[in-house]
């Protein structure tokens, strides 16, 4: 991978990205990431575990299939509670604890900066047999993974302020 190469730049963002979820989420007590705002929308807790198995799907998933080591990184049933589709419980028994959560978080975003380092761009470009709506091959899909990120930073920062947390910045 080159400096400034498109998947350094895809990569760069992947970092940046993480780096302000962390942010956001370090200054929430494990306590209330299960507080829901009026309407049971969302929580930090399903919003931080769904960032998780989005990286995984993203960065690993959609660019070289499972792995049978996958489930050391991110265990199936965790895909299964934080993946597109899920509604969001109160019951924070129906969850791994926070702690858990943050650490399959770490896990796969190391791997998939790891993955993602033995790649060219050339097999990046190529063309995903089952296309996502935003974009049709493997590079789209890393890029994506920031983006996505991004969008649920924001839906963590806006819990946060309906918590009554000031803003970071």
């Amino acid at each position: 991978m080159t400096a400034g190469s498109r998947l350094q730049i895809a990569r760069d963002q992947i970092v940046f990205a993480r780096s302000y979820t962390l942010e956001l989420i370090q200054t929430i007590a494990d306590d209330a990431w299960f507080w829901q705002p009026a309407g049971g929308v969302t929580h930090v807790a399903w919003q931080v575990g769904h960032l998780a198995m989005a990286q995984y799907g993203l960065t690993m998933l959609r660019l070289r299939g499972k792995e049978p080591e996958d489930e050391q990184v991110i265990p199936a049933d965790f895909v299964r509670r934080f993946q597109k589709g899920t509604e969001p419980a109160g019951d924070p028994g129906r969850y791994p604890p926070p702690a858990e959560i943050r650490a399959v978080l770490e896990r796969v975003h190391a791997r998939s900066l790891a993955e993602l380092a033995g790649y060219t761009e050339e097999q990046l470009d190529v063309k995903l047999p089952m296309p996502h709506a935003v974009f049709d091959t493997k590079l789209g899909s890393v890029f994506f993974c920031s983006a996505h990120e991004m969008l649920h930073a924001g839906q963590i920062g806006l819990v946060r302020r309906l918590m009554g947390l000031r803003p970071l910045r």
